[in-house]
């Protein structure tokens, strides 16, 4: 296929750099929240010289009501690795200078995702250049959309866990607009023109139901490759973080980063 040849399998490679291949499960989840069981442990496939554990290589993924960027942002200062957005690396380059420009606004225009050949360019060159940095693990968000996507992130890149976020049937019915998602007095403008809150809401449940129907192939993808940890989302943030910590079996790394310190900035 004409995009996996264009992905070149030199990301790959170049994460394992110096023959090592070093798969690290920094945490075990809850047999509760989670389709499948694993143990806190390294698998090291060992060549000549040591070989240091790496940090975790997660991808999250969920409802669009669930805040997911803050989780990123928290566990990525809890894990010490970099988040990696897609959202972030696409729109850095909507500006006119950027070769990349015509094909990104050409598909956002027409309601398109924006084609594969452009998305893993863009992310094979961030984890190139985090490599070269000294990056060691990463928190990615935004990727993949498709099962196809999907298939083309394994050639790329070992995911370790695949956090799906997903929002509770209590936290949708009430709505909770204190999380940030929809403000000013319960209206807010588009175009110029007040939306009134049931316009909104109606927009979101769309918005909603249209994620769930995407989200169900990558879903059984991930839950066959015994990746998928499903987290129910009744709350903001603040709210379901120690419930979080709790199904990644993460609760001890608080004690050696405080909340506030976590929190901060986000």
């Amino acid at each position: 296929m004409a995009v996996l040849s264009f992905l070149g399998v030199s990301t790959r490679t170049l994460l394992r750099a110096s023959g090592q291949r070093v798969r690290a499960y920094c945490s075990a989840a809850a047999a509760a929240h989670l389709d499948y069981h694993y143990d806190h442990y390294y698998d090291y496939e060992e060549s000549a010289g040591s070989v240091s554990p790496r940090g975790v290589q997660w991808l999250i993924m969920g409802d669009p009501m669930t805040q997911r960027h803050v989780y990123v942002q928290w566990l990525s200062k809890l894990l010490d690795v970099p988040p990696i957005s897609m959202g972030s690396l696409v729109r850095q380059q909507l500006h006119p200078r950027s070769t990349l420009y015509n094909k990104i606004a050409g598909a956002v225009n027409e309601g398109k995702l924006v084609p594969e050949e452009v998305i893993f360019g863009l992310l094979s060159k961030r984890l190139e250049e985090g490599y070269c940095r000294g990056e060691n693990g990463f928190i990615l968000d935004g990727i993949p959309r498709t099962k196809f996507q999907a298939e083309i992130l394994d050639k790329v890149v070992d995911i370790d866990l695949v956090l799906n976020l997903k929002c509770s049937d209590g936290y949708m019915s009430k709505n909770d607009r204190s999380n940030g998602i929809n403000s000013v007095d319960l209206q807010q403008l588009e175009g110029g023109n007040l939306m009134s809150s049931g316009v909104i809401d109606g927009a979101w449940r769309e918005k909603q139901h249209v994620h769930t129907k995407q989200i169900k192939p990558l879903e059984e993808y991930y839950r066959k490759q015994k990746k998928l940890l499903n987290f129910q989302v009744a709350g903001g943030p603040a709210e379901t973080w120690q419930g979080l910590l709790a199904a990644l079996h993460l609760q001890h790394m608080m004690s050696a980063v405080g909340s506030t310190q976590l929190t901060a900035g986000c």
